[in-house]
């Protein structure tokens, strides 16, 4: 089951551990999916803050 993270700072520690970041856009929503070891974490971001965030992601980013 996914967990929902609110924080973004937590969001960005947590991509050291992560394979992958997968983005899904859905108009001004962006959605931020994180896949660990352990388990996927996501988060519910608006477009300009996405972008920010994904900027200082360290794992591979893929756009679904």
């Amino acid at each position: 089951m996914p967990k929902e993270i609110t924080d973004i700072e937590e969001f960005i520690q947590l991509s050291n551990k992560a394979m992958e970041c997968r983005v899904r856009r859905s108009g001004n929503l962006v959605k931020l999916k994180l896949r660990t070891g352990k388990g996927l974490y996501t988060i519910k971001l608006d477009a300009n803050k996405a972008e920010q965030v994904l900027e200082g992601l360290n794992c591979e980013i893929i756009e679904i």
